[in-house]
């Protein structure tokens, strides 16, 4: 496999409860190796119309591009938000040893 099979993905959540329940089930059902919730923070956004200002948490899951798909709409499902974001982001290089680690532990074949 090459390095490129491997992804972060940067998402957002309404709260960290939310965002660590996520990141707990993401990680129990091996869609991705680890998720990092991050402190909440201010968004300033458009949505219907009108610009919002409302906290909200993001975090982050490395996982691999085979299991984007799966890790996506698992994330949909538990969400609260409409359309939450979901961003997948290419790593093009980092240490092959925690690669190969991402690699095991967000695979749906690893024990």
């Amino acid at each position: 496999m090459s390095k490129q099979d491997v992804l972060l993905v940067y998402m957002t959540a309404e709260s960290q409860g939310e965002a660590r329940h996520i990141g707990r089930v993401l990680v129990e059902e091996r869609l991705a190796a680890c998720v990092n919730v991050f402190p909440e923070h201010t968004a300033i956004f458009r949505w219907d119309g009108a610009v919002h200002e409302d906290a909200e948490t993001a975090f982050l899951a490395k996982t691999t591009k085979a299991q984007f798909k799966a890790l996506a709409a698992r994330v949909k499902e538990l969400h609260s938000y409409a359309t939450p974001a979901i961003v997948a982001i290419a790593v093009e290089k980092g240490d092959e040893a925690f690669l190969d680690w991402v690699r095991a532990e967000a695979s749906p074949t690893t024990p």
